[in-house]
């Protein structure tokens, strides 16, 4: 079963914060990985410990895209945030968090 997805308003205003090339890996990648078992955790995808964010996170090199998914009434992933890792923290929009 496919999954939808969709960017929340704010992830949306994090893929313009980044370069082109960044958002067209990003938005690839995003349908590559999530599309199908977005649940079902990877070298790439895991369940995180509770934070303000989401409870997943998938890793693309340094980028770092943040979501979300409900299973019922229908099958959707949420795109909740979209940030860069640097070194011990991830920057989403310019504000640091320590995840």
């Amino acid at each position: 079963m496919a999954y939808c997805i969709e960017y929340s308003p704010e992830s949306e205003a994090h893929l313009r914060s980044l370069t082109a090339r960044q958002q067209a890996i990003v938005l690839d990648t995003v349908d590559e990985q999530l599309m199908y078992q977005p649940t079902v955790e990877t070298k790439n995808r895991k369940l995180m410990r509770p934070n303000p964010l989401a409870p997943w996170e998938l890793r693309i090199g340094d980028l770092r895209v943040y979501y979300d998914v409900e299973e019922e009434p229908e099958a959707v992933v949420y795109i909740n945030a979209v940030g860069i890792k640097e070194r011990n923290q991830v920057r989403i929009a310019g504000e640091v968090y320590d995840l």
